[in-house]
């Protein structure tokens, strides 16, 4: 059974995401647009499960398929859509869990969420603060429960996600 495991912020985390950035950007250059560090461990100072999330853009959904043997090489399962029409996920690491790969094709609206959710954090020091210490009492609540972790977010995470989507038509 894997513990959910809040960290607080780790600056290796920017690093790790470069390195995997490297590996991923030389494997898919046929088709990439452009590769994105997403997720909590994208803001400084935000605790988090230390699971780098990267969010690969790609010109073809489609072609991702036939970088499967590829990614297992690189350490990564393939997951297929997971959940998610559209998109492609891989994760590393089995149970001791180090990275995330969400690869959608150029367009894709949820390209466009998690990255105004990332820079809205980014922008909101104080929301980011009240996320990272949400997310600290649910793993000490539920240490061995990712379901009641994640439903125990849900709530603020679509308010988060409400707020930055406001912010970022403000902006434009």
């Amino acid at each position: 059974m894997r513990k959910v495991e809040v960290k607080k912020y780790d600056p290796m985390w920017k690093q790790k995401f470069e390195v995997e950035r490297n590996k991923l950007g030389n494997l898919f250059q046929t088709i990439l647009v452009n590769i994105h560090h997403i997720g909590s461990t994208s803001i400084p100072g935000l605790s988090a499960k230390p699971i780098i999330d990267l969010l690969i853009e790609v010109t073809d959904i489609e072609k991702v398929n036939a970088f499967n043997n590829q990614m297992t090489e690189l350490g990564y399962e393939a997951k297929g859509e997971n959940g998610i029409p559209l998109r492609r996920y891989f994760q590393k690491g089995g149970d001791e869990r180090t990275h995330h790969v969400h690869i959608y094709e150029t367009g894709n609206s949820e390209i466009k969420r998690h990255l105004t959710f990332r820079d809205y954090l980014l922008n909101h020091p104080e929301k980011a603060k009240r996320y990272g210490k949400l997310k600290e009492q649910l793993a000490q609540h539920f240490p061995y429960d990712i379901e009641s972790y994640i439903k125990g977010k849900d709530n603020f995470v679509k308010e988060l996600d409400r707020k930055a989507k406001k912010w970022s038509q403000t902006r434009a």
